[in-house]
């Protein structure tokens, strides 16, 4: 399992005073304002620092990093992930996963599905968030991509600690 989660990517600097706007990727932006540590990952490595305070424009949350004081020390930081450590994380209701947990998951056919028993669509690679359900992009050893809606009657079981996805391919699916 992933040690860090992201939740937020910074566009770019605002202001003079050394603050990023970020587009947070977590279904709560208000965790800005829970966590205190974070590590920014760059291009060029990891930068470890506090959050030192936090405001909300439109869809962007305005973010102060202890260890940024002018927009000239952010050069280069637009595009970085802002990562949390795991037990820094929301917990999670039964049957709701982090998408770091979900990418890489092997995802094989059900007893009872279209396709033969046991048999291995591929890896998850992207969890698509479109609004009604989720969606897991699966890539196929072919490398064809295999959309899958995360309903019930498709999601048969998911095994985070063993990286298996359970699924029923309905018919039209593949």
């Amino acid at each position: 399992m992933e040690q860090y989660l992201r939740i937020g990517v910074i566009t770019r600097a605002h202001g003079v005073h050394g603050e990023v706007k970020v587009f947070p990727t977590t279904d709560y932006p208000e965790r800005f304002e829970e966590v205190k540590d974070v590590v920014i990952r760059t291009p060029k490595g990891e930068i470890c620092t506090e959050v030192e305070g936090v405001k909300y424009f439109k869809n962007l949350a305005i973010v102060k990093f202890g260890c940024f004081h002018s927009p000239e020390e952010i050069q280069g930081l637009s595009g970085s992930d802002i990562m949390i450590s795991r037990d820094q994380a929301q917990p999670l209701e039964e049957g709701e996963y982090y998408i770091a947990d979900l990418i890489g998951c092997l995802v094989v056919c059900a007893q009872d599905s279209q396709c033969l028993p046991g048999r291995e669509l591929g890896i998850v690679k992207d969890v698509l968030q479109t609004g009604a359900n989720d969606v897991y992009a699966v890539e196929t050893p072919s490398g064809e991509e295999v959309l899958l809606p995360v309903i019930p009657d498709c999601i048969r079981n998911v095994d985070i600690e063993n990286g298996v996805i359970t699924v029923n391919v309905m018919k039209g699916l593949i």
